[in-house]
């Protein structure tokens, strides 16, 4: 059979049985131990001599040791509601605004990102905390889901990111290592958190009705008060984001090594907030041994399925068709970002990345292309992938949490102009690659 009908057979076989609703990880390793036997005769020696020799190297990266560490960091942090002093404090600063209080969402969990890296973690706490203090104010419940929907998903992309750390630890590049992906990550970051910014400030200054300010009654505190509120809940949490990225931005330590620190200042931030207890240590510890559990378990189907598809010719032949179009080197970048794109409208993140990631980057290598250029625009695609339905991870965290007054047509509707707001994000790293490759050059040269 030749490469390219194996390579068309392979990715229908993979879309079916995620259709059908058999686990992502292992229908990755099942289809690929199906078309790996095709392609070499049923002979199983060698396939598993292909599938040890290429998953050992995951399992011997330092790197991903950061994996854990970042997750109990962000279940920790959850568990012990850093995020609530510093929400209420713009919540009584910025409630007179139209919008002011979408606008208080949007910066607390921009703040709340840099800290977790997790997207449930963002979404739920910003779901329980602002979901029904802004239906209770009267905002629309369109403009209201969307926000934190989208906003909640800055975690994947603000570091300490596990996206960035998964794609650092698969390209074994040194323009893509995670210090330059974190570093590289937190302007397009700020600007999709200014864009969600600017669209709600706009929106409710045109059309008030959407985010009604509080009234003028239920403000009594005094603009020093406000002030000290907003330092003293904003002190902690910037403290870990400067002990984590801080220490990665200046080369005193490895993101690891980063990761492990933050572990401990998550600790002692709850123990401050009187939240340090067993219970919150035992189901902390608990629900990052699920995660990590689940993310390499992905991490072995993907590389399976990986090492199969090229290994029988299916990256060459994308490669082929790409590279053998007589378009411009950006048409081919569309295509790409097109692919993800859709692609997130269905599979999960971590799957994707595994997937497309050992196929599109050498094309991007033969484009010409900057690796960590590339590598952003992945991951700022990939983002969009927890708000695109029918499958947005972020709608589903956020309905299971809201009010019921939040109908799930309501949060379809209220993401879309954020959906929108993404792919301009994206537009304009396209357009001034600067703002993913000026820090990195900075701090790393």
């Amino acid at each position: 059979m030749s490469p390219e009908m194996m390579t068309i057979l392979m990715f229908v076989t993979l879309i079916v049985c995620i259709a059908l609703g058999h686990p992502l990880a292992i229908t990755l390793a099942a289809v690929a131990t199906l078309f790996g036997l095709i392609d070499n005769g049923f002979r199983i020696a060698p396939l598993l001599d292909l599938f040890v020799n290429n998953n050992w190297g995951i399992f011997l990266n330092y790197t991903l040791v950061a994996i854990p560490l970042f997750i109990f960091m962000a279940q920790v942090l959850d568990r012990s509601k850093v995020s609530e002093g510093l929400f209420d404090a713009l919540y009584i600063s910025l409630g007179k605004v139209k919008g002011g209080l979408g606008l208080a969402v949007i910066v607390v969990s921009t703040v709340f990102a840099a800290t977790t890296g997790i997207i449930g973690a963002s979404v739920v706490a910003m779901g329980l905390m602002a979901g029904p203090v802004l239906l209770k104010r009267n905002y629309h419940r369109g403009l209201a889901s969307g926000l934190i929907c989208a906003s909640g998903t800055l975690g994947i992309l603000i570091p300490p990111s596990i996206m960035l750390v998964v794609y650092g630890g698969l390209t074994g590049l040194k323009e893509t290592s995670v210090g330059n992906l974190f570093a590289g990550a937190i302007l397009p970051g700020l600007v999709l958190s200014i864009l969600y910014l600017a669209y709600v400030g706009i929106s409710c200054w045109i059309n008030p009705r959407l985010g009604p300010p509080i009234p003028e009654a239920e403000d009594t505190y005094t603009p020093g008060q406000k002030a000290m509120m907003i330092l003293k809940s904003f002190v902690p949490p910037f403290s870990l984001i400067l002990i984590v990225m801080g220490t990665i931005l200046a080369g005193v330590a490895t993101p690891t090594e980063a990761a492990a620190l933050g572990a401990v200042g998550a600790l002692v931030l709850a123990l401050f907030n009187g939240k340090l207890n067993w219970d919150v240590v035992k189901q902390s510890s608990l629900s990052t041994a699920r995660t990590t559990a689940m993310i390499l378990l992905l991490f072995v189907g993907g590389k399976l399925f990986s090492v199969v598809f090229l290994s029988m010719g299916g990256g060459d032949v994308v490669a082929d068709y790409l590279l053998g179009m007589d378009v411009n080197e950006y048409v081919i970048l569309a295509i790409m970002m097109a692919v993800v794109f859709v692609l997130g409208m269905f599979i999960d993140w971590a799957a994707i990345l595994l997937v497309t990631v050992p196929i599109f980057t050498p094309i991007a290598l033969d484009l010409n292309f900057n690796p960590l250029w590339f590598a952003m625009l992945i991951c700022v695609n990939l983002q969009t992938s927890f708000l695109t339905p029918p499958f947005g991870y972020a709608l589903f965290y956020f309905k299971g949490v809201a009010p019921p007054e939040y109908t799930i047509m309501d949060i379809y509707k209220g993401i879309m102009p954020f959906v929108a707001i993404q792919i301009v994000g994206l537009i304009l790293l396209i357009a001034f690659p600067g703002l993913i490759t000026w820090l990195p050059s900075v701090f790393f040269g």
